[in-house]
């Protein structure tokens, strides 16, 4: 996480905040060791009842007091840059690998792969780099100020002599030694009493996470579970969810209180600790008042730095779940390249300036990502222009074959030759409608600005959306407003704007009566005449849109696929058809409209 960033292609910046941080610290550093020979000299003038040189010194101290405030703001300013470009670059690089060739699609079928990846991606990188900075920030400070205070407390505090039966020696710079030791002390009990605290909040995290997509899982399901009235159920599940979360909470919980404990009883011994070990010397005469106050005060700024472990330790357990969790799913990514790499289904893509590449299966076997064959054998070639649908029992790998015909599905064995990706289009049951306007849906995945209005609505008529042409600048959640019919019509629009040389449809019609079904597949004798169809479907009366069936035959080791050819009859495209083809013609052959423009 932190090579990646700081060697990667926004290492300049990343270089240049680092520094930026780095350089205001030292000053902060800097700043704090003259308030600590301030802290001499203010309590020299008030032993010596020196008006003059007090009030000097309360003008240092506010010129002092607003350099730490100036100097605190622009290092907070520069840290929380650093912060948030780090969590931008890992944010971005982890949804690039999320989304690469259907990794965030695969993985699902990874056994133990990371689970609520979207929560990883959105939550745990935060805390992950902004905690990570903060203490960097903090132990580069400690490491600072302990090399910037020790040499002032080594001299101030001078030997310590004593005398044990007969021998007698002194110990240099012995406050040093007493800090030394009182850190030490604290640090390993703070390591012995909440160690139990990272794996709590690695616990937490994933108890907290699993409720969070509980509760989306039921949001996005609303209309089902209504309908069934399984909000009771829903509720005990809810609770149970929750409950792991309260069950990891009050075992961190346990954690805190348990280190509280130390915590508190350390901090308080640490205000008297340095002045009674110091009082020796200063009731011999050997130091003054002020020099008492300044060994107190490095004292503190030495042990704080060594305290750096104890202070931080329970941030360092909420920071390990934080980075654990980031690490897991770039582990589960990692597992989905080499998942790929290894993969013994050949998948061959045609060049895109090859015209008539066909779609062929060559010995095509297909497994689950465990091993368990689905398709034992498949031999097969469509050529373009094909209309071709494949038929099976529910389980026999349709919907797996279509996921490996897209890259989707790299478990098998045998070869798959395509033709070129960008020819090729793919329509679900239930079609995907991003977020944004109903121009944007029906574009997608192109911008909207790549068709202009004009070809949007004669594709939204054609397939009887026309009510729907006075909402295209609309933003809505689109597929909560339109019925599933009503989306895969809009689906049937889409592929009229783009016209792929190939369309791949599974249960795509599933949702339309007989009469839109049949005017849906008309597009294919009409507007998109020319196009290769590839079916999946059980509808009676599919076929009759199709020239040959392919069907997949269960077996012991898998289903085989068998080939049927029909004839079909040949129409004429309407008047309309020819008009809107003109139109999209003209699309195709113009340069993309400018950004905002409509017609």
């Amino acid at each position: 996480m932190v090579s990646g960033y700081f060697n990667g292609e926004d290492r300049r910046r990343a270089r240049w905040l680092a520094a930026g941080v780095l350089g205001l610290t030292i000053l902060q550093i800097g700043i704090q060791v003259r308030f600590n020979i301030w802290n001499r000299d203010f309590f020299n003038a008030l032993e010596s009842r020196d008006r003059g040189a007090f009030f000097g010194q309360m003008g240092l101290f506010l010129g002092l007091t607003v350099a730490s405030m100036v100097t605190a703001v622009f290092q907070l300013y520069v840290r929380q840059m650093l912060q948030l470009h780090w969590r931008e670059w890992l944010v971005f690089r982890l949804q690039h690998r999320w989304l690469d060739h259907g990794r965030h699609y695969q993985i699902n079928f990874l056994p133990g792969a990371a689970d609520n990846p979207d929560q990883r991606i959105s939550e745990n990188t935060r805390w992950a780099t902004a905690i990570a900075v903060d203490m960097a920030v903090g132990l580069v400070s400690s490491v600072l100020m302990l090399v910037s205070f020790v040499g002032i407390l080594w001299t101030l505090s001078g030997p310590l002599h004593v005398a044990l039966a007969s021998s007698e020696f002194d110990i240099p710079g012995y406050m040093v030694w007493a800090a030394l030791l009182y850190a030490g002390i604290g640090s390993a009990l703070t390591w012995f009493i909440g160690r139990p605290m990272v794996a709590a909040n690695i616990r937490r995290n994933e108890a907290e996470s699993d409720h969070r997509f509980a509760l989306v899982r039921l949001r996005e399901s609303g209309e089902g579970v209504a309908l069934i009235g399984g909000e009771a159920d829903e509720e005990r599940g809810l609770k149970r969810a929750f409950g792991q979360v309260s069950a990891a909470m009050l075992d961190l919980l346990r954690s805190e209180r348990r280190l509280m404990w130390l915590t508190s009883a350390y901090g308080m011994l640490l205000t008297v600790f340095p002045v009674l070990v110091a009082s020796p010397r200063y009731f011999a005469g050997a130091i003054t008042l002020g020099v008492l106050m300044q060994i107190s005060s490095a004292f503190g700024q030495v042990t704080s730095s060594l305290n750096w472990f104890v202070d931080n330790f329970p941030r360092i357990a909420d920071w390990r779940s934080h980075v654990a969790r980031v690490v897991e799913l770039e582990e589960t990514l990692d597992m989905a390249d080499a998942s790929e790499a290894d993969s013994v289904i050949a998948l061959h893509e045609a060049p895109p300036e090859e015209a008539g590449a066909t779609l062929a299966f060559r010995d095509l076997q297909i497994a689950q990502a465990d091993g368990t064959l689905v398709i034992g054998e498949a031999n097969a070639e469509i050529r373009p222009g094909e209309r071709v649908l494949i038929v099976g029992e529910s389980g026999t790998g349709k919907s797996t074959l279509f996921r490996a015909i897209a890259g989707l599905w790299p478990w098998g064995a045998g070869e798959i030759r395509i033709p070129g990706r960008a020819s090729m289009m793919f329509m679900p049951q239930r079609p995907y409608l991003p977020l944004g306007s109903l121009h944007a849906a029906v574009a997608y995945p192109l911008p909207p600005r790549h068709f202009v209005q004009p070809a949007v609505e004669a594709a939204l008529t054609r397939c009887g959306l026309a009510h729907l042409i006075p909402r295209l600048a609309e933003e809505e959640r689109w597929d909560r407003i339109l019925s599933l019919g009503e989306q895969q019509r809009l689906a049937f629009a889409r592929v009229i704007l783009h016209r792929p040389a190939w369309v791949f449809m599974d249960e795509a019609t599933a949702a339309l009566d007989e009469a839109n079904q049949a005017s849906m597949m008309s597009l294919f004798e009409d507007e998109l005449a020319g196009s290769a169809l590839v079916s999946i479907g059980h509808r009676p009366g599919l076929d009759a849109f199709h020239d040959r069936t392919l069907t997949l035959t269960r077996g012991s080791e898998g289903a085989t696929l068998g080939s049927r050819r029909r004839a079909r009859p040949v129409r004429q495209p309407a008047r309309p058809v020819v008009a809107l083809r003109k139109l999209l013609g003209r699309r195709k052959s113009r340069r993309m409209a400018p950004e905002g423009q409509n017609g």
